[in-house]
């Protein structure tokens, strides 16, 4: 059986901070997790510095190829917060001040202390549709396929919150770990049998070492409960066949 089609989306970091290792990443967790939900499948994630020629390359590839693309980083009111700009030049169109965003933002921080800095934060690429920040106010944007959202953790998930209805979706992926106190190297031939015979159902081995156990956490990940139910009891079955016995750790 052919497995179903998957709306898709990848993610772009963007941000030196990243790939310096100053700053860990907390977002893609968040957000595999949240367009699972949704029914969309994160299959992609690319950190690009702060250069303006890497954030358009990556943008034109990513957004060609996946349903939805969000970046994080680079929206703030300095120098290196460029990612505006190079969404801009990506897409062709220029990176103006949005009316809305400077209305907001004249809200929070008054008119007298909306700064050039500030202002940096109302640019948007001309056409954008915005994404309400609840948090700190300076709003993200929505331009065509991608949506364009800010790195602090916090105000990226605040931001993902109030755009994620305007998501289409397919049926979320439900998943099954099964732990087998069997090497990898044992189960491995009838794990592969079993993945020909599932072909809509992903199979991953995750081999683990606990207290002298050698082992092994198989996932099994799927849009059709039947299937990926079936394909667990053959799973369960095979670890009894090598000898041992199949433990359930999570199933979502």
């Amino acid at each position: 059986m052919a497995a179903p089609k998957r709306v898709t989306a990848c993610l772009i970091i963007i941000g030196n901070e990243i790939l310096s290792g100053r700053t860990e990443d907390k977002n893609t967790p968040y957000l595999a997790k949240k367009l699972n939900e949704c029914g969309i499948g994160l299959r992609e994630v690319r950190v690009v510095p702060d250069v303006e020629e890497e954030i358009v390359d990556a943008l034109n590839a990513c957004r060609a190829r996946y349903d939805y693309v969000f970046t994080t980083g680079g929206i703030g009111p300095t120098h290196d917060d460029i990612t505006s700009d190079s969404v801009a030049k990506a897409f062709g169109v220029k990176n103006v001040i949005h009316p809305e965003a400077r209305a907001i933002l004249g809200e929070h921080y008054g008119d007298q202390d909306l700064n050039e800095a500030r202002l940096r934060m109302a640019h948007t690429p001309e056409g954008a549709e915005l994404v309400e920040n609840p948090i700190s106010k300076a709003p993200g944007y929505r331009i065509e396929n991608v949506f364009v959202l800010a790195g602090v953790p916090l105000i990226m998930q605040a931001m993902f919150d109030s755009l994620r209805h305007r998501l289409v979706g397919g049926p979320p992926m439900r998943s099954h770990t099964i732990r087998a106190e069997l090497p990898e190297g044992k189960i491995a031939k009838g794990l592969g049998r079993i993945q020909d015979a599932y072909a809509d159902v992903e199979i991953g081995s995750y081999p683990f070492f606990r207290a002298g156990i050698v082992g092994c956490s198989l996932v099994l990940r799927g849009t059709d409960e039947g299937r990926l139910a079936g394909a667990a009891d053959d799973v369960r079955g095979l670890i009894r066949e090598l000898g041992a016995e199949p433990v359930d750790e999570t199933e979502t």
